[in-house]
């Protein structure tokens, strides 16, 4: 519409240009005419007229040249401008998107941003958390305790004194944490969940170090055919003392000097050494015992107790072992079962006088004066072994044979089949005494 207008009002401008052209002829003509004669009038108006005529015509063509000139300039000019604008729409469009992603860097430089610096402090919690880990596993005593006591510690129902006894925990014994407390904690130990008093026990480190000198080492056979040898060599020339099954423990001498690849064992007359490629090494501590199972293991060591009656009378074993009648001493439920346990760790594999000839040594320590009690005998410092070693919690936890729970209430009863005898060693120790099975008591 625009580029129909210009040429309509360049029209306009020749068609007027024409009309001034025709209007300024008959003034020259008149002033002519004034002048000259008729015939020379004519004649000048007939030649002036002609060139009129060639010169209308001529600025005609000039005119209508340019008029078309200017319309194509026009037409060229509008083309153009058409370009330009369809050019400057388009990157007028592309700029927003170009300012978009200039507005993006920023923003997702931002995050990227935020993101480092919300990491950096996740890889410190994360360093945090992995020494919190490492010093986990370092201390793997962080949830559990064990008792301080002489003998054993109550394991309540409830966080009370007055509430039901739910079991024991002996001495030498541990117990996972389920829930501390100030006062009292709740914990897990065998068959037995219940509240300890935090006064008799120990954790953390402290309960770490009494573990290592109360319980025992072990070393397990991962495989049949473990040798143990007289040196820790594999050399052919050496002695050979004796074979693990697979499955078979021996105790570990922990006090020996370390040796690499070898674990310095405990045997009856020594030590020795197996490889430690073939054994696993654990440190065993004794579990809880309910009420009901330690009644149980009584229950059961009086009903073996009476079969062994019905068989054979007590007198007929009592005279056998040319033995003595004392005086009885007064000893409570947990006596008999301490004094069991002690002989089963001392005597388990002997025949039954071997047991009851290991209570009578007992007893006559109590009636000599050693200690004031049957558990301060048996938990005297440097006499028996396996009530600091961590061997009887065991017993304890896992429950004392019938046997050894007769042997124990008739030494306490004043039975003694070793003539007052306070001592005892493996019979092939050559010390002069009574030889009772693999043991002499003197």
């Amino acid at each position: 519409m625009k580029f129909d207008k210009k040429v309509m009002e360049s029209g306009v401008v020749a068609a007027f240009s024409m009309v001034l052209a025709f209007t300024a002829i008959p003034a020259n003509c008149v002033s002519t005419k004034s002048v000259l004669d008729s015939r020379t009038v004519e004649l000048i108006a007939e030649t002036t007229r002609k060139n009129w005529e060639s010169e209308f015509i001529t600025k005609a063509k000039k005119q209508h040249e340019l008029v078309a000139s200017a319309a194509e300039k026009e037409q060229q000019t509008e083309t153009e401008q058409q370009t330009e604008e369809v050019k400057s729409v388009a990157e007028e469009n592309s700029a927003p998107q170009n300012t978009v992603e200039e507005n993006a860097a920023p923003q997702n430089a931002a995050p990227q941003k935020a993101a480092e610096e919300n990491t950096a402090p996740q890889k410190n919690d994360k360093k945090d958390a992995a020494e919190d880990k490492k010093a986990e596993e370092v201390s793997p005593w962080a949830d559990k305790l064990m008792p301080k006591v002489d003998e054993y510690l109550n394991v309540r129902t409830e966080a009370s004194e007055e509430a039901e006894p739910a079991g024991k925990l002996p001495k030498g014994a541990s117990a996972q944490i389920l829930e501390a407390g100030e006062e009292w904690t709740k914990i897990s130990s065998g068959s037995v969940e219940g509240y300890v008093k935090n006064d008799f026990c120990v954790t953390g480190s402290e309960a770490e170090t009494l573990a290592n000198e109360v319980g025992t080492t072990y070393a397990t056979a991962v495989t049949g055919g473990v040798r143990v040898r007289e040196t820790a060599s594999s050399e052919e020339d050496v002695t050979i003392l004796d074979v693990l099954e697979e499955g078979g423990k021996i105790k570990v001498d922990t006090e020996a000097e370390p040796v690499d690849g070898w674990v310095c064992v405990k045997l009856d007359d020594g030590t020795g050494y197996v490889s430690a490629e073939y054994v696993e090494v654990e440190l065993e501590l004794g579990k809880a015992i309910s009420i009901e199972e330690e009644r149980a293991a009584i229950e059961a060591a009086e009903a073996e107790r009476k079969a062994k009656e019905a068989a054979q009378s007590s007198s007929s074993q009592i005279q056998s072992a040319g033995t003595q009648q004392k005086a009885a001493v007064a000893a409570s439920y947990d006596d008999v079962t301490l004094l069991g346990a002690l002989i089963q760790c001392e005597a388990g594999g002997e025949c039954y006088e071997g047991q009851l000839a290991v209570g009578a040594v007992v007893m006559n320590r109590v009636r000599a004066g050693y200690a004031g009690s049957i558990s301060g005998v048996i938990y005297q410092s440097g006499q028996f072994p396996p009530a600091t070693n961590g061997t009887m919690a065991g017993v304890l936890a896992s429950g004392v044979s019938g046997s050894c729970i007769q042997a124990a209430q008739q030494a306490i009863s004043g039975v003694d089949n070793v003539n007052g005898a306070t001592s005892f060693r493996n019979a092939g120790s050559g010390i002069p005494g009574i030889v009772i099975g693999n043991q002499v008591f003197f």
